[in-house]
């Protein structure tokens, strides 16, 4: 059976690369910020997903990014519950 696409799971990776650019790039100084490119890649997450998946996405991005902080208040920052603490 041939793969989809070309790792068998591009859609996958480009929503993690995606969503980790976006919270890399919610970091900078505001005056730094790309919000027009920012803007669009919010746009490409969206795409064909529920928010909460978008969400969870940017939330597991920002506990990448910021291994000591703490998991369930990312998740709370991102309007997600306990349930997926």
């Amino acid at each position: 059976m041939p793969k989809k696409g070309i790792t068998g799971h591009d859609e996958w990776v480009l929503t993690e690369a995606l969503a980790t650019a976006l919270v890399a790039l919610e970091q900078l100084a505001t005056k730094h910020q790309p919000q027009a490119h920012m803007e669009d890649i919010r746009k490409l997450l969206a795409n064909g997903k529920e928010p909460a998946t978008v969400s969870l996405h940017l939330a597991q991005a920002k506990c990448r990014l910021f291994p000591d902080q703490d998991p369930l208040e990312i998740y709370r920052e991102y309007g997600i519950g306990d349930e997926y603490g």
